[in-house]
């Protein structure tokens, strides 16, 4: 339903400023939302790269498998209830002659075994 004509105004005129003003602000919503989900995917696309270098590093360094290095990598995130990414890292630092932390060290040499 159309809405009422102002006095004066001729209703084919185009739309009100009301209506343009609702649509700016209706797409202004749209473009905040699709920023944030591409930040989101920034994220998750770092995070992927993060995660394949150290899988990387456990094949070369400990000669175990793709699948065997992710699986490492994901049971020393869940036994140390740190984010997989942040265990991926810690793993990249090591292989450039960084400490790795006790627990970390500790549920690699764990998973690990378990690989053989």
């Amino acid at each position: 339903m159309a809405p009422p004509a102002l006095p004066g105004r001729d209703p084919s005129a185009g739309p009100r400023v009301v209506d343009l003003v609702q649509q700016v602000t209706q797409l202004r919503a749209q473009v905040e939302q699709l920023q944030a989900k591409n930040a989101q995917l920034e994220r998750a696309v770092t995070s992927h790269a993060v995660v394949d270098q150290a899988i990387g590093v456990l094949v070369r360094m400990a000669e175990v498998g793709p699948q065997d290095g992710f699986t490492v990598l994901r049971e020393i995130s869940q036994h140390t209830n740190t984010k997989l990414s942040s265990i991926a890292e810690q793993i990249i630092k090591h292989a450039q002659g960084a400490a790795l932390p006790e627990t970390v060290l500790a549920e690699l040499r764990a998973a690990l075994s378990r690989r053989r």
